[in-house]
This record gives structure tokens, sequence and C-alpha cells, in this order.
């Protein structure tokens, strides 16, 4: 565990000295926008996300990390994959499948932070050290825990104390719940807002555009270069900011439909309880919103995009260059898989939809 890249990852996070509220904001983004991200992209044809000083990326049925090392080379993971639709068809149902890709971007997720950290941060001649199930599930559970309380009884505590103030709130669900989710969304833009004022986050937020810079040059059919990858926007429909977005706008809806006299536990227990279904639902809207051809999808991405102008940058030449790394392999490896096409084009065509 000493050796552990993803524990001097923490501990540059944390500091020596304990914790403090600034390095825990910025773990917990990290952490947690690195797993619930996922859901937004990870079961789309290819989607991808930045991780430590990399950018990983994911198809169907195959897995890459690609991550600059201190001394400048790229080193890059391969992984297959085997989706759990494949083996239970009934999973692809739409709100089904949402929750499916949460709990398969927790597990992959988990794996490719920890191997970036390794690759990143532990010195060159010494070998990083893969946690143990047990501790990856500790740091998950923890982020994820971490969030819940945040982004969701957080807000839930505050317009408990409005409603002992303010009748309406108190009588009507549907305003006590309005109350809530514009607390939420205030909660999580101050959040970002202020993560992407430190260094070490604008430095994840420079891969994260070039994560989405090689995605547009795929898309667009472009050769996967760094100089035909340049212009592209960092900006993209499908980002994972945009689905914690939805995630906050979808839980005000949902949430108005409960009972408005429960008590607090209760309400607490029921934004734990409907997550996977608020998930579900923003997944669905996610896809929706990589259709962009119809003026509704177009209006629906918008406050992803804006939200994105926070939580991307404009990338650096060798940061693109990780994220083409990255996708040109994990396109190889569904060539692979898939056999023989009709060349570099025609081969990635066939896995976009």
């Amino acid at each position: 565990m000493a050796n552990s890249g993803l524990a001097l990852f923490l501990g540059r996070l944390y500091g020596e000295r304990g914790f403090d509220s600034m390095r825990i904001g910025k773990g917990l983004y990290q952490v947690l926008l690195f797993f619930l991200s996922q859901l937004a992209e990870a079961r789309l044809s290819v989607g991808g996300q930045a991780v430590i000083e990399g950018v990983m990326m994911r198809a169907p049925r195959s897995l890459t990390v690609a991550v600059r090392k201190p001394k400048g080379q790229v080193t890059v993971k391969r992984q297959d994959l085997r989706p759990a639709s494949d083996r239970f068809p009934f999973l692809k149902f739409p709100l089904l499948r949402g929750v499916v890709a949460l709990v398969e971007a927790l597990i992959y997720g988990i794996s490719a932070l920890n191997y970036s950290a390794n690759e990143a941060l532990v010195e060159e001649g010494a070998e990083g050290e893969e946690l143990s199930p047990w501790a990856l599930t500790g740091i998950m559970v923890f982020s994820l825990g971490l969030g819940v309380a945040l982004f969701f009884i957080l807000p839930l505590y505050l317009t408990q104390l409005t409603a002992a103030w303010v009748p309406l709130v108190r009588r009507s669900s549907l305003f006590f719940n309005l109350i809530d989710g514009f607390l939420r969304i205030a909660v999580f833009l101050i959040y970002v807002a202020l993560i992407s004022l430190l260094k070490d986050v604008r430095r994840v937020f420079e891969y994260h555009g070039a994560e989405h810079v090689a995605i547009h040059a795929y898309e667009e059919g472009r050769d996967l270069e760094v100089a035909k990858a340049k212009g592209l926007s960092p900006l993209h429909p499908r980002c994972g900011t945009a689905f914690l977005l939805w995630v906050m706008v979808i839980s005000i809806f949902v949430f108005s439909l409960l009972p408005k006299d429960l008590s607090l536990g209760a309400k607490i227990l029921s934004r734990i309880v409907l997550l996977p279904l608020i998930a579900g639902i923003s997944y669905e809207l996610i896809k929706l919103s990589g259709r962009g051809k119809y003026p509704l999808v177009g209006w629906l991405t918008k406050p992803g995009l804006w939200l994105q102008k926070i939580t991307t940058r404009d990338p650096q030449d060798d940061q693109v260059e990780v994220a083409i790394r990255a996708l040109s392999e994990v396109l190889e490896m569904e060539r692979e898989k898939r056999g023989p096409g009709p060349g570099p084009g025609g081969a990635i065509e066939a896995i976009s939809r």
C-alpha cells in the first residue's frame, strides 16, 4: 500500500497533516466525477474520461488507458470487456441499461484511476502496487458517500430549515422540491467553480478537453493525428459533466412525486434509493443528446455545454496526443475483435452510431 500510485495521489490531495476542505473537495471531484461521468458515455460506441495525466477510452468490448509518465513516454493499458448485457439481454432495456452502465463504470473506473496513478506518480524504477479489492471498494464507497452527502443530503437539510420559516415551502411538495433542487444545483455549481481554481484540477480539465477533441476527430472521420484535431472543440454534448447536471435537474421531478409529509430520515433514504432511477433517466437523455439533429435535442445539450466551459480547458498538443493514443488503441482492439474491414475509415464507422 505504501508504494501504491493511488495512495500517493490521495496523499497529495489530502496532505500529511490531515484533511482540509479544499483538498477533500478536489479529491471528491476527481474521483466522483470520474465514476459518475462514465455513465454518460461508457455504453455508447466510444467514450472516455480524463484520468491522472492521461485519458481512458472505452468501446463496447474494449478499454484502454493512456498515461504520460514523468519522463515523457506514454504507456497504455489494454483491457478486454464483456458487458453484462451480453449475458443478460434484458439489461439493455431503457433505464435498466443506465443502472448497469453505472455499476460497470464504477468497476472499470476505479481500476483505470489506480493504473494512471501508478504510472504517472510512482517514481521511475519503482513498481506501483495495485490496491486490494477491499481498498478499492473503500475508496469508491467513501467518494460516493461524500458526494451523496454534499449534493443530496446537505441541500435537503437546508430546505428543511427553509420550510420551518416559509409556510409555502412547508405545505407544498412541489415548492419544497423546487427549493431543494435549486440548492442542489447551486451547491454543485459553486463547488465546481471553486475547485476549478486549483492548479491540479485545471490540468485534469485540460485532459478532459483533450478527450473531447479526440472524440470529435473520430466522429468527424478525421485522421487520428494531433495536427488534424487542431481547432476542434473541447466541449461535447455527451460529456459526463452534462450527465451530473441532468441528475440534479431530474431529481427535482422525481422527488416531487414523493409524499410531502415524509420525515427527514425517510426523505434522506428516498434520495439514496431513487438515485439509480434518476441516473437511468439521465443516461437516456445523454444518449438522446448525442443525436443532435433536432431543435429540442440542441436545447437539451446547451446547459451541459455551458457547464463544460468550467470543467474543460483547451488542451496542449501533448495532451491531445495521449487522448488520440488511447482512442487509436481502443479502435484497434475493436477491429481485431470484428475481423478484417474495408479499411481504417470503414472499421471506425462499423462501431459508431
